[in-house]
Order: C-alpha cells, then sequence, then structure tokens
C-alpha cells in the first residue's frame, strides 16, 4: 500500500538523480484568477517530465534477478523516456515498445538514453500488448507507466517538494490519465497536510477517471478523443484507483479548445513549453470558483515536436484574432489592390500573405478574388479592420467563419 514510509524511500532513492524544479509565481494567472498561483514546473525535470520519477524508483526496488532479465515497457512519449533514462542511470538494459505513429523526435529522443525502440502497432493498447508479449516470452519485468504503487509513490514525491517550498498551499491541480500521479500526489499530500485540496484534471473526450469515480468503480471508454495525448487513456489503474477516488476532491473535465489558449499563454508569459496534457492544470484555473486561495499547477511535461507546436500557435493566434484571414471581390482594374493596402495600413493591420487571383468570374466588375492573411491586436482590431473596409464599399467575409461584413 502506499505508506508514509514508502514515499519517504523513494524520496530517498531519487534524491541524488533529480533536478529540483521550483515554483514559479504566476503574476498573470493571480491577477486573472483572483487567487495566488503558482507552477510546479516538471518540463524543466530530466527528460522533460515527472515520469523519470516513478520509473526510476520502481527499478531501483526490482529485485537483482528481475534487474538482470531486462526492463521492458509500452510508451508512445514520456513514459518510454523516464524507463529509459532510469535504467541507463542504473546501468540496465530497457526496451521500449512505441506505435507507429509516435513522432521521430520521440523515438529518437528514447534512443538516445540507451533504450531499444520497437515500433509496433497502431496506438498504445496494440503497442502495451506487444510489449506484454515479449515480456512473457523473453522473461523480461515490464515497467507499467501507471497502475503501479512503487511508480505511484515515485510520482507522489512531488507532494514533499510543493508543500516544503509553499507550506500555506491551499490547493493543488495536476492532470490526470492512467491515475499514477494523482494516487501519488493525492495520497502523500493529504498525509503531509489533511486539509488540502486535490483537483485532477482530465479532457472532455477522456475523462476516463471522472467516470470511474462518478460510477464507483474502473470504467473503460469506448474510445478516446483528445489532444492531451499524454493523458488520452481509456482504462484507469486499478490498483491506483483507491487512492485516487479516497484522496481526490474533485475532478474536472475540460475542452481541447482550452489548452490551446493555455499554451500560448504560457508560452507569452511564462516562456514555458508545456505539451498538452501539462496544460490541463493551467485551463483548469478559470474553473476553480474560489478566491484568495493558494493554488499550486503541476506541469506534468514539455515533451512536443515542433510541427505540434507551431500548429498550437496557429491556431491559439486565430482563436483571439490576432491572426486572421478575409477575402473580397474586386473589380479588375489597375488600383484596387493599392487601395485595399491603404485602407489595411491605416487600421495598422500587419499583412501576412496576399492571394490574387484573377480567374474566378469573367464579369470584370468583380472579377478578381483577393484574401488577405493579416495580424491584428484581437477581435475587437478584427473587426474594426473589416468595418473600415465595409465603409469604403466592400463586401469582405472572414475566412473559415459565417460572419460577413457589408
Amino acid at each position: 500500500m502506499l505508506s508514509f514510509d514508502l514515499f519517504t524511500n523513494a524520496r530517498q532513492i531519487l534524491a541524488p538523480v533529480l533536478n529540483k524544479t521550483p515554483l514559479v509565481y504566476s503574476r498573470h494567472f493571480t491577477q486573472l484568477t483572483g487567487n495566488q498561483v503558482f507552477f510546479k514546473p516538471e518540463n524543466l525535470q530530466l527528460t522533460g517530465a515527472y515520469k523519470v520519477r516513478g520509473a526510476f524508483v520502481k527499478i531501483a526496488r526490482l529485485p537483482a534477478e528481475q534487474k538482470k532479465k531486462g526492463l521492458i515497457t509500452a510508451s508512445a512519449g514520456n513514459h518510454a523516456q523516464g524507463v529509459a533514462l532510469a535504467a541507463q542511470l542504473q546501468k540496465l538494459k530497457a526496451t521500449v515498445v512505441m506505435p507507429t505513429t509516435t513522432p521521430l523526435v520521440k523515438v529518437n529522443n528514447t534512443k538516445a538514453y540507451g533504450a531499444t525502440v520497437i515500433l509496433f502497432g497502431e496506438n498504445y493498447d496494440e503497442a502495451y500488448e506487444h510489449a506484454l508479449e515479449l515480456a512473457h516470452d523473453k522473461g523480461m519485468t515490464f515497467v507499467h507507466p501507471f497502475n503501479d504503487l512503487d511508480v505511484a509513490s515515485g510520482q507522489g514525491t512531488l507532494a514533499f517538494e510543493i508543500i516544503a517550498d509553499l507550506p500555506d498551499v491551499d490547493i493543488i491541480i495536476l492532470p490526470i490519465g492512467g491515475g499514477g500521479l494523482a494516487a501519488g500526489v493525492a495520497t502523500l499530500a493529504k498525509m503531509l497536510k489533511p486539509g488540502i485540496k486535490i483537483i485532477g484534471v482530465e479532457p472532455v473526450g477522456a475523462a476516463s477517471m471522472k467516470l470511474s469515480v462518478e460510477r464507483g468503480e474502473v470504467t473503460s471508454l469506448d474510445k478516446v478523443e483528445t489532444i492531451a495525448d499524454g493523458v488520452a487513456v481509456k482504462t484507469p489503474g486499478d490498483l491506483v484507483f483507491p487512492y485516487v477516488r479516497e484522496n481526490v476532491d474533485q475532478i474536472i473535465a475540460i475542452e481541447d479548445f482550452e489548452l490551446i489558449d493555455a499554451f500560448l499563454t504560457v508560452m507569452e508569459t511564462h516562456k514555458l513549453i508545456v505539451e498538452n496534457a501539462g496544460l490541463l492544470s493551467v485551463a483548469a484555473l478559470n474553473h476553480l470558483g474560489v478566491k484568495g486561495k493558494r493554488v499550486v499547477s503541476l506541469l506534468s511535461g514539455g515533451n512536443m515536436d515542433v510541427i505540434t507546436m507551431a500548429s498550437l500557435v496557429q491556431h491559439g493566434l486565430i482563436n483571439r484574432g490576432r491572426v486572421f484571414t478575409f477575402s473580397v471581390l474586386l473589380p479588375d482594374r489597375p488600383g484596387e489592390l493599392e487601395r485595399i493596402a491603404h485602407i489595411l495600413a491605416k487600421q495598422k493591420g500587419n499583412i501576412i500573405r496576399l492571394e490574387h487571383n484573377q480567374f474566378v468570374s469573367i464579369n470584370r466588375n468583380m472579377a478578381v478574388e483577393l484574401k488577405v492573411t493579416l495580424e491584428a491586436f484581437g477581435h475587437e482590431h478584427k473587426d474594426q479592420i473589416m468595418h473600415a473596409l465595409i465603409e469604403k464599399g466592400y463586401v469582405a467575409k472572414v475566412v473559415d467563419s459565417t460572419a460577413v461584413y457589408d
């Protein structure tokens, strides 16, 4: 069981290994929410995520015979790198089964920590089943990403650090996937400070723990659909579930679009890169319904490929009205493009891209379609620019929107 001695031992095991991630005060979210908000940035941890904590503790506690047989796990991300590094630091061999769809950067990072990577299956579940088969056939020791109390005790050491750095903390917010992190942190935090409130956060499209707690038993989802792939778990762990049910006070479900906005805010205001799963605890700050509390949001990881990062930035800017595209039909005559450019310049709209198509119609009075992508200050500025076009007699519409300005 998850005892205080087990957590203390985990802290001792990890002491010479981990980076000590400091609490980061968020002036922005403090002003926005009316609570004193701090981040626990485990995106700055070894391997870029908290997962190395549980993996290292689990492996360190294994009997010598099991270590010699080799370690194996299945993961598409942070757990893979955590097991790989933990094995490397303890001079052991590790094999990681990853789905064939895993981004190359994550595959290469896992290999860089010394693990043998096997690409198998289209998703985590298929990779997981294959890893179990290999473990059985070759006698290797399987290191589960969340449904293991040794792993949970390693993840729980975060509570020691949070409460030591902020003894009067009122609320800890953390993401929930399979439940290992939530079980460990919530259980230890309640031991250290019984009055503390623990809030878990899941995406709406993968809220398996929320559903399980509501039903009082581990419940599987038919499917998961979320951009927060680090917590896209159909079935919570049965070993950790009782600790989550007992010690997590509330579970909030967050829509994916909120993670996009949170990514942009955290990157711009704190210069931190946080992956979608880690942003759940940031997005949840808008749903607390309390004021004047001392709140710590756990940023669980920051491993994100550049393509995903670029997509989040683009969608975030569009959502805020800071980048938008409009189209307008123009007469096919000299000077029309210059007229549009002059209107936009006067409104301080910064042109990013122009598409000028003269072949949309044979009607020379409305023969040219112009699409303009602009940088603006926000939705109010966007509307100001569009109304300026109306005043000059143009009928324009924002692309990918039902709004028509005329």
